[in-house]
């Protein structure tokens, strides 16, 4: 199956680079949703998301004509799209820290098991914020691993790595985001136990 979704990808490369418009717009249509799923991991402003993704689709583009259609398209792809993501974080790096750091938002631990929807939302909510606070090296190793489920070597490909620095650094962000998960919830509980006493 994969190497069907490569074989078809260097296909429709090879199609818009002689200026066929819907071989592109095929390619876009095959990779727009899990792109933009994947930036919003990092940026939670859908309309920032959506013109990071269309930023990402304009480089790449841009760039056919230096696609090796020898290699897969999506890690080429997606690396192009965190690149951006990753710089526009960084611009924006001291307005989302105050922004993180500012939250008055008090949450109550979540149950291992979640009846109501509300709860699932404050869950994901919550791992958000977590996962903000992960450097971003290995922010974005945690978000294409654990969230969206790209295998190490796609990995490596994305962030132009070696397979052992990916585990290495999905080893490190694992372990980083459970202290600070954990951290968040005591926190947490300490708040409500605080307000509960007022």
């Amino acid at each position: 199956m994969e190497a069907d979704n490569a074989a078809s990808d260097a296909r429709l490369v090879d199609e818009a680079r002689r200026g066929d418009q819907q071989a592109f717009g095929q390619l876009v249509q095959r990779y727009e949703r899990r792109l933009l799923r994947v930036i919003m991991r990092f940026i939670r402003d859908r309309d920032v998301a959506e013109d990071l993704a269309q930023e990402t689709f304009l480089r790449v583009y841009e760039r056919l004509g230096q696609f090796d259609t020898s290699r897969r398209l999506g890690p080429w792809l997606f690396r192009i799209g965190v690149n951006l993501t990753v710089d526009h974080l960084r611009k924006h790096q001291r307005r989302i820290r105050w922004a993180l750091f500012s939250e008055r938002t008090i949450e109550r631990t979540p149950e291992p098991e979640i009846s109501d929807p509300r709860e699932a939302l404050d869950l994901k909510q919550e791992v958000q914020i977590v996962i903000e606070q992960v450097p971003e090296k290995y922010r974005t190793v945690l978000v294409l691993r654990d969230l969206e489920n790209f295998s190490t070597s796609e990995i490596a490909s994305i962030l132009d790595r070696k397979e052992a620095t990916i585990r290495w650094r999905l080893a490190e962000a694992r372990s980083m985001f459970q202290r600070l998960w954990v951290k968040r919830m005591q926190q947490s509980q300490d708040s409500v136990e605080d307000e509960n006493e007022s």
